[in-house]
């Protein structure tokens, strides 16, 4: 429920953007409302007669992986996904991430009161596929992404939405500590930290959620979609660093384009072999068949690139989550940090890869 406070905070916002021609900060705020409003407590709706079975086991599922991230991960004990939202659609928010034909800078727009983001997040399909063929027609290299959650760092109580539920538990759980974890710490204007810290969270958490559930064949699944994720982001890795030689280098316009074309066809190429080899479909291939770009690449590094610090943090205290969470807190006091890259507080949902999006794919889920 929106405190008076929040409420004030979000109808000034509101207020202020209406005055501006087609402005985009109010379909957000709109949307954000009519999440909070769409909200039921999930014990509620537990204790009555007319939910059906399937939200049921759904709901019970939840709330026991809610419960686990309090007790066993150290994640915040508040109402957030205490309370279920029925939204009638696959996704939450759709976003669009942009980078120029030539660079994998993403771009960034600058709005009042919400300051400057690197993607724009949409409550509409359509919506944001009108303002992505705005993007292309200017020349960008574009990507839309549905996203099943996001977080608003604690700002609001987030609901368990409806895009999440229809997940299986091991995707529902990496979501559910995903999210929470961007509770625990954030760096404003560093999505690339945020999104690797609560991967590594969301990883480790689901670890520790399926040895904890005595499932080894779960546990098993999982660690072998890790392992899938660590080499997917390796071979993402040294294909974006082939293109940043190209970009910077002294070639002609159209003969870095055609250096381009080649390096990410190959990319295509391993993204099939590395899918061949382990007998697993990688989530990927949608973004293969319409042609990979900088923008993709520019989602993946988001995600994947700065994991392999947070990893090494982790075991440097031993894999305890408290201090893996102090840690991390005193690098962000330590740490200078850049212009907010956040729309009205939201988090968690940069253009997320495949492996993010399509978690009831069999891919490397990130988590399950």
């Amino acid at each position: 429920m929106l405190t008076r406070r929040r409420f004030a905070q979000t109808l000034l916002l509101l207020s202020a953007c209406l005055l501006l021609p087609g402005c985009y900060i109010a379909q957000a705020v709109q949307g954000q409302l009519r999440l909070l409003s769409a909200r039921e407590p999930i014990d509620r709706l537990l204790a009555r007669a007319d939910t059906s079975v399937a939200l049921r086991a759904q709901l019970e599922q939840a709330r026991r992986i809610r419960d686990f991230a309090t007790q066993a991960l150290g994640l915040p004990d508040n109402a957030s996904y205490r309370s279920y939202a029925d939204i009638h659609r696959d996704y939450v928010v759709w976003n669009v991430v942009a980078a120029p034909v030539l660079s994998l800078t993403p771009r960034r727009w600058c709005f009042p009161v919400a300051g400057c983001v690197s993607y724009r997040g949409y409550f509409s399909a359509p919506a944001a596929e009108k303002f992505a063929e705005r993007l292309r027609r200017h020349g960008d290299d574009v990507v839309v992404g549905g996203v099943p959650a996001y977080s608003t760092l604690g700002h609001f109580s987030d609901p368990l939405v409806s895009s999440m539920a229809r997940y299986g538990e091991y995707e529902l759980a990496a979501l559910e500590f995903h999210e929470l974890a961007h509770q625990v710490a954030y760096l404003k204007g560093d999505s690339s930290y945020n999104e690797a810290f609560a991967t590594t969270v969301e990883e480790e958490g689901v670890a520790r959620y399926a040895a904890a559930r005595g499932e080894p064949a779960q546990l098993a699944r999982y660690q072998l979609r890790r392992a899938q994720r660590q080499a997917l982001a390796q071979r993402f890795a040294a294909r974006r660093a082939q293109l940043q030689q190209v970009y910077a280098g002294p070639l002609e316009t159209a003969a870095k384009l055609a250096q381009k074309h080649e390096i990410l066809g190959a990319l295509g190429e391993d993204i099939r072999a590395l899918e061949r080899s382990s007998g697993q479909p990688t989530g990927y291939g949608p973004w293969i068949q319409t042609g990979l770009n900088n923008a993709h690449l520019a989602s993946v590094a988001t995600y994947y690139d700065q994991i392999p610090q947070f990893e090494a943090l982790l075991v440097s205290v031993g894999g305890d989550l408290p201090a893996f969470y102090a840690a991390v807190k005193a690098q962000i006091r330590h740490k200078k940090a850049p212009q907010a890259v956040r729309l009205a507080g939201l988090q968690g949902g940069v253009g997320r890869p495949p492996a993010i999006q399509e978690r009831s794919e069999p891919g490397p889920l990130r988590g399950p």
